[in-house]
């Protein structure tokens, strides 16, 4: 039998007695854990991939799985509420509504896919009401799923508690990140979390209200694998469909038409796939870099001109590898071509190459980066420092050309502006209507004062550029440092909806809302505040890639775990000087911009950057886990973290105004207003070992081994 002391998902009878192995109070409570992070991963990524709105929007449903976890907390402290077998039904309904619904945004125009990215745009279609129904959907399914958390978290010293739980978490989202790798789909996603509640179930103990859970999971899978469409590839990035369409292969990605594999005379037909070399007609460019090289239309077209080696940058596996197999040209299998599967940014620095040509041939990659940052696959390619960058890697008489469909008419605009800062010259360009133009600049443009021997080109006034895009700064389709009233709007819309939820759950468990702490309040939102500027900065280090994002994250998880065996193996006393120390790598970090730490060798930037940009987050948890391990209310101190950064993922949208690197000073605030309430905190902890109303109660003087 199970610890009676944690309830399992009900107070009646199992109808399938627990398994003793799995039974035990740590061995579940790695299980919940590792469940919780792979559900929450596979819905902030199966979802999006759906329903473009939210895709635009990946850090509300991180936000509302921070808000269910707690919830679910919240909900476990009443063993009568751990009945409701709400996990199933739930997922079916998000199930049904995401893939038999194909929800879409009826999109005033093109540029409302940005949705308030791109300009000022106050349009808003009734529509909109999907984003917050299905933040909610996942918010209550998130949370049926962490009911058992409250109870496992009491049930042993919380520094041992915390252990497993991030142990299991870790273990989660290395399970997602392995089978993400491998190009796997929903449906292989949705069995693997199948097995995981099965074993969930084991160890608790099967009860009737289990098989509701059962019947609907299995219905949800029925579900994914009807709407799944041949030909349908998952990369670590996209939903990838691919079709034919008048005689060509195209590809969609996240149900937005991508790419297609033009041959050369179709493409050339597009006046800026050819333009530089309409530009100069007698000039051969032998050696040639292409970044956003997709499918591979771009590389033909190069090859068809004459060049005599190019290096192919792709950031996605999977549309490289369809480019390989079904671009009418074959321009993959030419000798002449390198291919290369990296973020384009990362190769730039990292390539000692001379071009005679660097083209960005429409890097507009339609996907956030992950589920928090806002941003971009294609952020850190489009600042002034990266184009500085390529004019660093350009040969005598080399060429930076960059052409797309910008969709709006202030963005080639501020492009410009932007190459004429970081190359000292003003670029030419071709407008072709509908903000679509070919942008270009460097030595060879310079060669010949700006005026090419072949096609025309047109004016472009430079003289109210927008605000350049920059490191700290990378947002291209913004015209100023703003946020949209569509953000702001929904932002208020989630953040109404979880004061409501908190105080039902509270209400409805018999918790005080008094037990809330506002101690872990502020470390949540300080934390989540660190790990978005710990992704932004690695992103611009090492790449915007899927790997990258996954190392960070584990990389954090992993400084948890050394700093819970700091805690237990050396209990510090006195907290004061891991808020000294933790401040002090703040004001380095701040002192010392991402953009410094761009040094060679790459082992010498690899160190700095780990010792640098990590170490604030390692300081974080010492203090977390120092605070933790005083405890004696591990459930509520850990939903009052959990709603913490849920609110940072409302205030990481600062970083829109005010840059990143400005992210530090709100941190340090934090953690400064964390340090003021913990003496609230250690007053409350007082008061409760007193009264001796909590399951758990921890010595400060010999606390658990993690």
């Amino acid at each position: 039998m199970s610890d009676p002391s944690v309830p399992a998902y009900g107070t009646d009878r199992p109808i399938i007695e627990p398994v003793p192995a799995l039974a035990r109070p740590p061995v579940r409570l790695f299980l919940v854990s590792a469940t919780v992070l792979f559900a929450e991963l596979l819905l902030i990524r199966w979802i999006p991939a759906n329903v473009i709105y939210v895709g635009f929007f990946r850090n509300f449903l991180l936000m509302a799985s921070f808000l269910g976890i707690g919830i679910g907390i919240l909900w476990g402290r009443n063993p009568k509420r751990i009945a409701l077998p709400v996990f199933g039904p739930l997922l079916l309904a998000v199930t049904v509504l995401v893939m038999t619904g194909r929800v879409s945004i009826q999109l005033q125009s093109p540029g409302e896919i940005f949705f308030g990215l791109s300009e000022n745009s106050t349009a808003a279609d009734v529509n909109f009401l999907v984003l917050p129904a299905l933040v909610a959907l996942v918010a209550l399914l998130m949370a049926g799923l962490a009911v058992p958390l409250g109870g496992l978290l009491k049930s042993m010293p919380p520094l041992r508690a915390y252990t497993w739980d991030i142990a299991g978490s870790m273990a989660g989202i290395a399970a997602f990140t392995v089978l993400s790798g491998l190009g796997t789909g929903p449906v292989v996603w949705f069995l693997v979390l199948g097995v995981l509640l099965l074993l969930g179930g084991l160890a608790a103990g099967i009860r009737r209200a289990s098989l509701l859970t059962a019947v609907t999971f299995v219905a949800s899978v029925l579900v994914v694998i009807a709407a799944a469409k041949p030909g349908q590839v998952w990369s670590p990035y996209y939903r990838i469909d691919q079709y034919e369409s008048a005689g060509i292969n195209a590809i969609d990605v996240n149900g937005i038409p991508h790419q297609g594999m033009w041959p050369v005379e179709r493409a050339l037909s597009e006046p800026m796939y050819g333009q530089v070399y309409d530009w100069f007609p007698d000039r051969t460019f032998d050696n040639v870099l292409i970044v956003g090289a997709g499918s591979g239309t771009d590389v033909a077209v190069a090859l068809a001109k004459g060049a005599k080696h190019v290096d192919a940058v792709e950031i996605d596996p999977a549309i490289q590898r369809i480019g390989i197999e079904k671009h009418p040209d074959k321009p993959y299998d030419d000798p002449r071509v390198t291919r290369i599967n990296d973020d384009g940014r990362a190769f730039i620095r990292r390539t000692q190459g001379d071009y005679d040509l660097v083209v960005f041939a429409l890097p507009d990659s339609l996907t956030l980066v992950s589920t928090s940052a806002n941003l971009r696959l294609e952020s850190f390619l489009f600042t002034r420092e990266a184009f500085t960058e390529v004019r660093d890697r350009l040969a005598p008489g080399g060429m930076f050309v960059l052409y797309n469909y910008y969709r709006s008419d202030w963005l080639p605009a501020k492009i410009g502006g932007m190459l004429q800062e970081s190359f000292g010259s003003a670029p030419i360009a071709r407008l072709y209507g509908g903000a679509a133009a070919t942008l270009a600049v460097g030595p060879g443009i310079d060669a010949v004062s700006g005026q090419p021997p072949g096609d025309q080109i047109d004016a472009l006034d430079l003289s109210n550029a927008p605000e350049a895009a920059t490191d700290d700064w990378p947002f291209l389709y913004l015209i100023e440092p703003y946020v949209a009233p569509y953000y702001l709007g929904a932002l208020a819309l989630i953040l109404g909806f979880a004061v409501f939820m908190v105080w039902r759950a509270a209400k409805g468990s018999g918790t005080s809302l008094r037990k809330f702490s506002p101690h872990f309040f502020l470390l949540g939102v300080a934390f989540l505040l660190l790990e978005t500027r710990s992704l932004v900065t690695f992103s611009l280090l090492f790449g915007s890639t899927w790997i990258v994002n996954s190392l960070v994250f584990f990389a954090v998880l992993a400084s948890v775990l050394l700093a819970i065996a700091i805690n237990a193996r050396f209990p510090i006393r006195n907290p004061v000087p891991l808020y000294v120390a933790l401040l002090a790598s703040i004001l380095v970090a701040y002192l010392l911009p991402p953009a410094s730490l761009l040094v060679e060798p790459a082992w010498l930037r690899y160190v700095l950057a780990g010792v640098l940009a990590f170490a604030p987050v390692f300081f974080a948890n010492l203090v977390f886990s120092h605070s933790f391990r005083d405890t004696s209310t591990a459930d509520m101190a850990f939903a009052s973290n959990l709603l913490g950064a849920m609110v940072g993922g409302a205030v990481e949208y600062i970083g829109l105004l005010m840059g990143y690197q400005s992210l530090l000073l709100i941190v340090a605030a934090l953690y400064v207003g964390a340090w003021l309430a913990s003496t609230r905190f250690r007053f409350l902890a007082d008061a409760d070992l007193v009264r001796g109303d909590e399951t758990m109660i921890p010595t400060r003087t010999d606390p658990a081994p993690a």
